[in-house]
């Protein structure tokens, strides 16, 4: 099977410190890819230049046989990948319905004047309630996003990325400050869009990336060290003596 998104031969450095060398990854359509390591080991900047944030000092991103390299986030995410952050960045003081609704293609082609017109339009609201129920938050349509619990602020931010249609969505530790009940939750909405979308996760808990991944890519000191399976890396020697083995257990 081809590959939906690949990376090849990416490296990065910022000033004299080399933070990725030669990075090869690929996902096919209908994985969900998870990237893992531990703390300093390069994988944020990886997923910041697999989505755009940074531009890779060399090598290639490709996403459906497009060269995307170097492309900015904005030009990224209008070739069907959306993101979501580490730190989330929603509207507080708007409801969740409008944080989706500015995010639709609809709102983006019109700019911040299409948001605010879509007050009255049904089919658009309809939509956005749609993403709503998607992630859990089903009557929380009018509720500002600042007055939502933490885990439903975190399933709100994936709803942001999910209204922008893409064809591949990018996690970036989205189990981060949840407890054992919101990682739980938030584990059955992602293997629920596994469904339908093709996933990288980078995460720090292992057990929630084993249960998900169909494939896991291990980067330590700023290389792929290992990449297989959850049952394969589970084997891997090296993963087997660090600390993730312990964690993936």
């Amino acid at each position: 099977m081809s590959m939906l998104f690949e990376a090849k031969g990416l490296s990065k450095r910022f000033g004299e410190q080399v933070v990725l060398e030669d990075i090869t990854l690929g996902v096919q359509e209908g994985q969900l890819a998870g990237i893992m390591g531990p703390n300093g080991a390069g994988k944020t900047t990886c997923f910041n230049v697999l989505t755009g944030r940074f531009k890779p000092d060399r090598g290639r991103v490709t996403f459906a046989g497009e060269d995307i390299t170097g492309l900015a986030p904005r030009e990224i995410a209008k070739k069907g990948i959306s993101r979501s952050f580490q730190i989330m960045n929603l509207f507080n003081d708007d409801s969740a319905l409008d944080n989706v609704l500015v995010a639709t293609p609809r709102v983006r082609r019109q700019g911040f004047n299409g948001w605010r017109d879509l007050g009255g339009d049904s089919a658009a609201q309809d939509q956005a309630a749609a993403v709503l129920a998607r992630v859990g938050l089903q009557g929380k349509e009018r509720t500002p996003a600042k007055s939502l619990s933490y885990g439903e602020r975190r399933a709100l931010e994936i709803g942001v990325a999910l209204a922008a249609e893409p064809r591949m969505l990018f996690l970036d530790e989205p189990t981060a400050g949840l407890g054992a009940e919101g990682t739980a939750r938030l584990a059955d909405l992602v293997a629920g869009l596994k469904r339908d979308l093709t996933i990288v996760i980078i995460e720090h808990d292992m057990q929630f990336l084993f249960r998900l991944a169909d494939t896991l890519s291990v980067i330590h000191w700023g290389q792929v060290i290992a990449r297989g399976t959850p049952a394969e890396l589970r084997h891997n020697e090296w993963v087997q003596r660090s600390n993730l083995g312990a964690l993936a257990a």
